[in-house]
C-alpha cells in the first residue's frame, strides 16, 4: 500500500492532469463537439465509438458499457492498480512531489523502491542482450527444444544471465550502488560481506505487476554443474513479494477482463505456450502456491463481486499436471474455490502433459483444446475422492458417499447444489433422495454450521459464514445484498421536449458551471422538474452546488445520488452539448434560462388560475396581490430574457 496521501495532494494532482493525455496513451480520441473526444471504449468490445472524454471536467464515461469515472477512476480500472498507485502514477507524470500522512511511506522508502525499480528494468535490458551471446546457448537450445523461437523469446522478455560480474559492471555503470543490487535482490550478500551474483548462466524471466513495471525475476537451471534449484526467483524486496504476483498477468489483464476468464498454469514456459497457443488468458504463480492473494488479484480484474452481474459468467480454469503432484496442487485450489464468486474449472490434458509439452507435441489446437475441455472444480474434486473407493462394493459406494457429500454441501449456489447431488447419485448408482438427505445432513452439521471441503463454515443453506471480522479483507466473496434497484440511463429517459430540456440543463450545469454562473444555477436547481428521474440528480448537483467547479465536484455530486442513479449523473457530465466553441458559454447559459422561464411561467401559470377561482369584491386582498405577482412574473421574464 502507498500510505495515507494527503486529501490536498490528491486534488491537486488531478486539476493539474489532463485525462485525455492519460486516456490517450490507451484509446485513440478524436474531436465529438464542444469540449468533448470520443473514441472505442477499451472497456468493451465495440465497432462504433460509444466512449466519451470531457477534459473540461475531467471525466470519462461509455454509453455502451456503462463505465466511467475520473482519471484516477480510469487508471485503476483499465491497469487494476490501486487508487493510491493511481495517484502516484499521475504525480510521477507531471513531477508533483506527493505528500503523506502518518503511516504513509517515507520519502528515503519511496526511493528505495524508484531505485529498485529502475535497477530491475536495466537488469532486464542487460539480461536481454546476452541472450544472443554464444554463452547462452544452452538457453536458446532449451527454448529452442520447447518450441520458442526468437520473437517468443522478445515478447515475454526472456533473457541469460552470465556467469561472473558482468551484470554488476553493467548496472554499477549505469550508476546504481552495491546496496541497491542488493536490495534489488540482482546480488547476494555473504556473511563475511561480499557480494556475488544470485542469476548465473540460467535462463531469466523477467515478472511484472499489472502495471508492466520489473519487479523481480525467475531464472530456470541450465548447466548440470549448477547445483541450485531448478528454479531461482528474486528474494523478497520492497517491491517484489511473490504472494503478490502472477507471471504474465501484465499481458494478460485486458483479455481477462474482456473475456471474464483467467487460466491459472503451473510456470512460465505454460503461460508461454498457452499465449502462444491464443489462449491469451494464461498466467502463473511464482515460485509458491496459489493463495488468498492471488485470488485478490484476479477477482479484482474479473470484477468477481457478488455485485457484479457480470461476475455470474466469469470463469477461473486451473490447469495442472496429471501427476501427484499436479492432483494436490487441484486440491489445494479447491479449498480457496469459495472464495470466487466465478465459476471455477479445472483442465488436465489425458495423458498428463503441460500446456507446454501439450503444444510441442500435438500443436497449438490442442492447448485451446484442452481449455474447452475444462471440468467444472466440483465434478473434478468429487471423482478425484471416488479414486479412493472400490465402488463396485455396496460398502465402497457408502464410504464414498460420506466422503463426498461434505464437498458437495459446500456448493453455494442451491441450485447447483440440487444438481450436483443428482449427479453424484447417478455415478454412484444410489437413490436421488438418499444422496440429497446426505448432502443435506453434511451442511448442516451438528451446531448448525461445520467446516466444508473449502475450510468455510457452512450452513443449511451451503452459503458462508466467515469466521474472520467482517471487516477483514480476504479476498472472500462479500455477502449477498438485496437486489439493487436497475441503474437509470440516459437511454431509459423520455424523449419529449421537456425531458430534453431539463438533460441539456444539468448537462450545463455540470460541464460548465462557471459559464452558467451561480445565481442562475441556483434558480435552476430551484426549478420543478418533470422527469423524477432527472429531479434526483437535480437535487444531488443542488447539494454540491457551493463546490461547483472545485476539481473533484463531480465525484461529490456522483457520491450524493443514489446508486441507481450515479452512471447517470457520470453520463450528464461527459455527453456533448450541441454548440460551437465561441458560443458555448451563451448556449449553456441560454438553457439554464429556459428551464427558469419554464417555472416562472408555471407558476404565472398557477397565479392566472388562483385569480380566476376567486372572487374580487370577495377577497379584494388577495386578488391585488395575485396581480402583483403576475405583473412580477413577466418583469422576471423580461429581465431573464435580456440577460
Amino acid at each position: 500500500m502507498a500510505g495515507l496521501i494527503r486529501r490536498s495532494d490528491v486534488d491537486e494532482v488531478r486539476a493539474r492532469t489532463n485525462i485525455a493525455d492519460v486516456i490517450g496513451d490507451y484509446v485513440t480520441l478524436k474531436s465529438a463537439g464542444v469540449g468533448s473526444l470520443k473514441g472505442l471504449c477499451p472497456f468493451h468490445d465495440e465497432r462504433s465509438p460509444s466512449f466519451n472524454v470531457r477534459p473540461g471536467v475531467g471525466y470519462f464515461h461509455c454509453f455502451g458499457c456503462g463505465e466511467g469515472g475520473n482519471v484516477y477512476d480510469f487508471l485503476m480500472k483499465i491497469d487494476h492498480v490501486t487508487f493510491p498507485e493511481a495517484v502516484e502514477r499521475l504525480a510521477a507524470r507531471i513531477g508533483y512531489e506527493l505528500h503523506y500522512e502518518e503511516g504513509g511511506r517515507s520519502a528515503e522508502e519511496r526511493g528505495n523502491r524508484a531505485r529498485i525499480l529502475a535497477a530491475n528494468t536495466a537488469a532486464e535490458a542487460f539480461f536481454r542482450s546476452q541472450l544472443g551471446t554464444p554463452e547462452a546457448q544452452p538457453g536458446r537450445a532449451f527454448l529452442g527444444e520447447r518450441g520458442f523461437d526468437a520473437a517468443a523469446a522478445a515478447r515475454f522478455g526472456v533473457g541469460f544471465a552470465p556467469k561472473g560480474a558482468a551484470l554488476a559492471a553493467a548496472l554499477r555503470g549505469q550508476g546504481f550502488t552495491e546496496d541497491e543490487l542488493v536490495a534489488a535482490g540482482l546480488l547476494g550478500r555473504r556473511e563475511r560481506g561480499d557480494v556475488y551474483p544470485r542469476f548465473r548462466s540460467r535462463l531469466i524471466w523477467p515478472i511484472r505487476d499489472t502495471t508492466g513495471q520489473t519487479v523481480g525475476f525467475g531464472a530456470r537451471r541450465l548447466l548440470d554443474e549448477d547445483q541450485g534449484p531448478k528454479y531461482l526467483n528474486t528474494p523478497e524486496t520492497a517491491v517484489y513479494h511473490k504472494a503478490n504476483v502472477l507471471y504474465g498477468l501484465d499481458l494478460a489483464k485486458r483479455d481477462i477482463s474482456r473475456q471474464k476468464q483467467v487460466v491459472v498454469v503451473e510456470g512460465y514456459t505454460d503461460v508461454m505456450a498457452a499465449h502462444l497457443a491464443g489462449v491469451t488468458t494464461a498466467v502463473a504463480t511464482c515460485g509458491t502456491a496459489f493463495g488468498v492473494d492471488h485470488i485478490k488479484m484476479i477477482r479484482r480484474i474479473l470484477g468477481d463481486s457478488e455485485q457484479n452481474a457480470v461476475a455470474t459468467a466469469a470463469e477461473v480454469v486451473f490447469t495442472f499436471d496429471g501427476d501427484a503432484a499436479g492432483l494436490n496442487a487441484a486440491a489445494k485450489a479447491f479449498e480457496e474455490e469459495s472464495r470466487f464468486n466465478a465459476q471455477t474449472f479445472v483442465a488436465v490434458a489425458p495423458d498428463g502433459l503441460d500446456p507446454c509439452d501439450l503444444r510441442l507435441r500435438r500443436g497449438d489446437g490442442a492447448v485451446r483444446a484442452l481449455i474447452e475441455s475444462r471440468k467444472p472444480m466440483f465434478e473434478f474434486i468429487i471423482r478425484r475422492t471416488f479414486s479412493g473407493f472400490d465402488l463396485d462394493s455396496a460398502e465402497g459406494r457408502v464410504q464414498a458417499l460420506r466422503a463426498a457429500a461434505p464437498v458437495v454441501a459446500g456448493i453455494r449456489d442451491q441450485a447447483l447444489l440440487t444438481e450436483y447431488a443428482r449427479l453424484l447419485a447417478r455415478w454412484l448408482g444410489s437413490d436421488p433422495t438418499e444422496v440429497l438427505n446426505a448432502v443435506r445432513a453434511a451442511a448442516r452439521g451438528a451446531s448448525g454450521g461445520r467446516r466444508g471441503a473449502s475450510g468455510a463454515v457452512r450452513g443449511a443453506s451451503g452459503a458462508e459464514r466467515d469466521s474472520r471480522p467482517p471487516h477483514e479483507d480476504d479476498g472472500a466473496a462479500p455477502p449477498p445484498e438485496a437486489a439493487a434497484r436497475p441503474a437509470i440511463t440516459l437511454g431509459s429517459l423520455g424523449r419529449d421536449p421537456n425531458t430534453r430540456l431539463e438533460v441539456e440543463a444539468l448537462q450545463a450545469l455540470l460541464q460548465y458551471p462557471a459559464e452558467v454562473g451561480p445565481e442562475l444555477a441556483g434558480r435552476v436547481v430551484a426549478s420543478a422538474f418533470a422527469d423524477p428521474s432527472l429531479a434526483v440528480v437535480r437535487d444531488a448537483v443542488a447539494v454540491q452546488l457551493g463546490v461547483a467547479g472545485d476539481p473533484g465536484w463531480i465525484d461529490e455530486v456522483v457520491a450524493e445520488a443514489p446508486e441507481p442513479y450515479r452512471g447517470l449523473v457520470r453520463e450528464l457530465a461527459v455527453s456533448p452539448i450541441p454548440g460551437r466553441p465561441e458560443t458555448i458559454a451563451l448556449t449553456v447559459r441560454s438553457v439554464a434560462a429556459s428551464v427558469v422561464d419554464r417555472e416562472l411561467l408555471r407558476r404565472k401559470k398557477d397565479a392566472l388560475g388562483a385569480l380566476q377561482r376567486i372572487e374580487r369584491d370577495a377577497e379584494p386582498e388577495r386578488f391585488a396581490e395575485l396581480q402583483r405577482e403576475l405583473v412580477a412574473l413577466d418583469a422576471e421574464r423580461t429581465r431573464l430574457r435580456g440577460e
